[in-house]
């Protein structure tokens, strides 16, 4: 392997970024953290097109390699760094874990980005109640969780549940309506790991959003 610092390209407010910060920070990786400015377009330079050609953030450089899609850098975390696991041992619950993330990271987070939610409101509809839709975990975590998402170990499942929360608050939807998903968050941010991946302490939150 590598020993060169791992690289972590990462826009502050990505869900898809927030993910790989927790992982990264979870499993005790230092990491250099080098900002992409999504809102300015910095995705779409060449610089950085020829890092990702999907133009998107995340794009870890690690162990001489090249990784996109949160979700696969994840599982390449897990494999590479199994000391601090975030998949259960039982296979039945690897697989609710699989599944939550599934749900979350390419059923509701993808409807809660800006350009959906600007479409929606083109046609009239209202961006809060299909936000609200989109939070329909809140009935299978019902049947998986302990302390978080499944059982009383921080799993996968945590790791992208937490930035959807945040984005549901940013949107003023009344969280009331999801207690469960919203203890479960609550707990999480309590962890050192979430906490420094956390938007407001990465180097390019503004100072306006940092508390």
């Amino acid at each position: 392997m590598s020993s060169e610092k791992p690289i972590l390209y990462s826009y502050y407010r990505s869900s898809c970024s927030w993910r790989v910060r927790t992982c990264l920070n979870w499993k005790g990786i230092d990491y250099e953290y080098c900002p992409v400015n999504v809102m300015e377009g910095a995705q779409n330079k060449e610089e950085y097109s020829e890092i990702n050609p999907y133009e998107f953030v995340p794009t870890l450089k690690i162990n001489g390699i090249v990784l996109s899609q949160s979700v696969a850098i994840l599982e390449y975390l897990e494999e590479i760094r199994p000391e601090k696991p975030l998949l259960p041992k039982d296979p039945y619950k690897r697989a609710l874990v699989r599944s939550l993330v599934q749900a979350i990271a390419g059923d509701i987070q993808p409807l809660q980005n800006l350009r959906p939610i600007n479409f929606i409101e083109s046609i009239g509809g209202d961006k809060k109640e299909w936000i609200n839709y989109c939070i329909g975990v809140e009935k299978q975590l019902s049947k998986s969780s302990g302390k978080y998402c499944v059982g009383d170990e921080v799993t996968l499942a945590d790791v992208v549940l937490l930035p959807q929360v945040y984005n549901a608050t940013r949107f003023n939807i009344d969280m009331t309506k999801f207690p469960l998903i919203q203890r479960i968050a609550n707990d999480l941010s309590e962890l050192d790991a979430f906490k420094k991946a956390n938007p407001q302490n990465q180097i390019d939150c503004p100072a306006e959003e940092k508390k």
